[in-house]
């Protein structure tokens, strides 16, 4: 048995940053509203014309990760790609990411899992390592939400929350079983699966030749729809939960976390997060407050950011825990 370590790091955002002020322009907003419900004062939004796409922004942060793992590409044994905004309906973009970073014919996988997707792509090529099945991983998260939010006061409570980016990681094999990633744990609670959402385009919903004759542009079902309230009250306790459940697994105590990277949803949530656990600044890494919510990317964004930074060290125990539609929610636990 092997166990998977992260080897190398990247992210990438669009240069284009719109602020709280920018939004108050497109809808009745103002800086004061989102950062009290949000903590966001920022974000980044391709700019039309940029030529940023999901997938374009996954191989930049992927051609970074590479790099910093010291081996080449071709090394790449699979890739495992999150997302909720593929570039496509289908096909994903994990297979746009061998073409574009011209790998070998590799598997190229997608993850449809939303806030906790990268989590839940993690715990996939983990486990891939671990039967020796691969030995090199790429995994990555990205989102280009900016082009498909309601930018109307009509859809404020969402829009001021995300924006676009990507993170990547390569994963290898450790054969030091005491380090690299210990265990996953992943959840669902299907039956919230409408409290964050969006319904259309689906085949469950609308006939596709209805989607191409009707003039939708009143149509909420193509724009994302969140209960904030009962959102945060499920991610406060499910957070929690799976944190616990992963420390309890490995023996460790939340006195032992060096550092939790929580999924950047929401600056309250993690600080709600911070507080119960008795964690310090120091122990909690957090820049929701200059990208928004980047769904499955935030996690490596974030990741990325904390170890540039100097604040994870080897030996560190690290826990990254998501939380999001579906409900899903899931954590990782880290000896760096």
């Amino acid at each position: 048995m092997y166990n998977s370590k992260i080897i190398g790091l990247g992210k990438y955002v669009p240069d284009n940053v719109v602020t709280n002020n920018d939004l108050s322009k497109m809808m009745d907003t103002n800086d004061e509203w989102i950062t009290e419900r949000t903590g966001i004062k920022e974000r980044r939004w391709v700019k039309e014309g940029d030529g940023d796409t999901t997938a374009t922004m996954g191989v930049k942060a992927a051609k970074i990760a590479i790099e910093r793992a010291g081996i080449d590409k071709d090394d790449i044994d699979f890739i495992i790609f999150a997302t909720l905004s593929p570039d496509m309906y289908f096909p994903g973009p994990g297979v746009q990411v061998q073409h574009a970073l011209d790998i070998k014919t590799v598997g190229a996988l997608d993850v449809r899992n939303q806030c906790s997707g990268f989590v839940y792509a993690i715990s996939v090529a983990d486990n891939f390592i671990k039967t020796g099945m691969y030995k090199n991983v790429l995994v990555i998260g990205s989102e280009l939400h900016s082009h498909g939010l309601d930018k109307t006061t009509r859809g404020r409570g969402v829009s001021v929350i995300f924006g676009d980016g990507a993170g990547a990681a390569v994963l290898t094999r450790e054969q030091d079983t005491s380090k690299g990633i210990l265990s996953t744990h992943l959840h669902s609670q299907g039956e919230h699966a409408e409290e964050l959402v969006v319904k259309a385009p689906g085949m469950g919903t609308r006939w596709v030749t209805d989607i191409i004759e009707d003039d939708n542009k009143d149509d909420e079902s193509y724009f994302p729809y969140m209960n904030g309230q009962f959102v945060f009250k499920n991610a406060v306790v499910r957070f929690s939960e799976v944190i616990m459940e992963g420390l309890m697994q490995n023996n460790l105590k939340k006195e032992n976390i060096d550092m939790l990277i929580p999924h950047q949803a929401n600056l309250r949530i993690a600080q709600f997060i911070q507080k119960k656990f008795q964690l310090s600044d120091d122990q909690v890494y957090n820049n929701i407050m200059r990208y928004g919510n980047t769904t499955a990317a935030s996690i490596p964004i974030a990741l990325t950011e904390a170890w540039e930074e100097g604040k994870i060290k080897e030996g560190d125990t690290v826990v990254l825990a998501a939380f999001g539609s579906g409900f899903t929610w899931g954590s990782v636990i880290v000896k760096w």
